[in-house]
């Protein structure tokens, strides 16, 4: 396995902020916190560069450190790139999915999402700003793990070995959580579960590079562990899961819907893991997307979430209105925490509308609305069932209430008496 790389080589910077369409671009440090109901929104790109979790109260930067005059970084080219990320939380302050990786220069874009799994992560240790679950501290230490590894991996602006940076990333991010459960010096638990872990989380990480400033041609190399997902988006074609569930029960997409299956592989202290990777090439105009489960994991079918998605691009005016309409469908909806980190790769915002304009009709049109209209018409079917059923169930006491008087006429008040044996 190849060695961790140091921290102190970092390469990606953050988007450069496009001042017409990002009013914080231009004082950052004045940027407000927006949201959606309990939903965190930080205005303030989370990246592979920062080397720090972005509004995080519970850990600490990461240790890697910017060189004193590093060397100018090339932006991504404006026009070239759309890119959005949230973290919407169910309880303030208690979101177990730790803010996103987005960051794109102008030969390499990151995104990456980190779900800690309340169920099996559910132990509650002490730390100094408060109790935290398993869960909640697991997403956010693999999050500046895997950060710092590519960093390093990519420090040296050659092509990403994939096999090796997810064995690179397999080493680091057990060392990780192993070193925080250490720390947190937690007695041993009473009790005893195959579903109970150490601090764990699942993890959906997308590394995009490509060989010139001028190439259409891109290499995604694909990362994950547990059931959150990198999706892709094609004009032509809408969207495409690229990640694997990784679950106890392997149906398709549709079937997870229905079915609350176990995690068969996710990220923890104290039990093996595998860090999967896959590696595609890709020619822009496209979109990837990193979710957890909490955007995609309410939704009647995996049609609906592309068509949330699109529906939501199509009556955007600017990346932020896009943003706000994702957390706001998906907050009217979802059951869980919900996190997001999505880039565009090849167009702008107003034509990456117009490339999707056509998908954005056939997929509502031709997937949705039937689902839809059934839905509605089982809807009414229901209520009808539950009226007259109601109606029975008053009818029938009614009628009771006036055929009893004679029914029960020679019983008075008599009760039964028991027979002595």
């Amino acid at each position: 396995m190849t060695a961790a790389p140091g921290p102190e080589e970092p390469v990606l910077d953050p988007p450069a902020a496009d001042p017409a369409s990002d009013p914080a671009a231009s004082d950052p440090a004045d940027a407000p916190e927006q949201g959606v109901d309990t939903a965190r929104q930080i205005d303030r790109q989370p990246s592979v560069a920062d080397g720090g979790q972005v509004g995080e109260p519970t850990e600490q930067p990461v240790a890697a450190q910017l060189p004193a005059e590093p060397p100018p970084a090339e932006p991504a080219l404006p026009g070239e790139t759309v890119s959005l990320f949230f973290n919407l939380e169910k309880i303030a302050g208690h979101g177990e999915d730790s803010d996103p990786i987005l960051s794109v220069t102008r030969n390499v874009g990151v995104i990456g999402v980190f779900d800690g799994m309340g169920g099996a992560g559910g132990t509650v240790y002490q730390t100094p700003d408060g109790p935290r679950t398993g869960a909640y501290l697991a997403s956010r230490v693999v999050r500046k793990a895997v950060e710092g590894s590519i960093s390093g991996l990519l420090g040296g602006g050659l092509e990403l070995d994939g096999p090796a940076a997810a064995e690179t990333m397999q080493v680091v991010i057990k060392e990780a959580l192993a070193t925080r459960l250490a720390d947190l010096q937690a007695p041993p638990s009473g009790l005893r579960s195959k579903l109970l872990r150490a601090l764990p989380t699942t993890m959906a990480l997308a590394v995009l590079q490509r060989p010139a400033p001028d190439a259409e041609g891109w290499t995604c190399h694909l990362f994950w562990a547990g059931d959150s997902r990198v999706y892709l988006f094609l004009p032509g074609t809408g969207s495409s899961q690229l990640t694997v569930d990784d679950l106890r029960d392997r149906g398709d997409a549709m079937a997870n819907l229905r079915e609350d299956s176990v995690v068969s592989n996710a990220l923890s202290a104290d039990t093996p893991f595998v860090v999967h990777h896959r590696k595609l090439e890709l020619a822009a105009p496209f979109v990837v997307l990193a979710a957890t489960d909490g955007c995609f994991g309410y939704l009647p079918t995996p049609m609906h979430f592309e068509q949330l998605v699109l529906s939501c691009l199509r009556n955007a005016d600017n990346t932020e209105s896009w943003s706000r309409a994702l957390q706001s469908e998906i907050t009217a909806v979802t059951g869980d925490d919900a996190a997001m980190s999505l880039l565009g790769m090849g167009a702008d915002l107003e034509q990456f509308c117009d490339h999707f304009a056509l998908r954005t009709v056939e997929v509502e049109q031709q997937w949705v609305a039937p689902l839809d209209r059934l839905a509605a018409e089982l809807n009414r079917a229901e209520q009808e069932l539950a009226r007259v059923s109601r109606e029975q169930t008053d009818t029938m006491a009614a009628l009771w209430a006036a055929y009893k008087p004679e029914y029960v006429r020679y019983l008075g008040n008599e009760s039964p008496k028991e027979e002595m044996s």
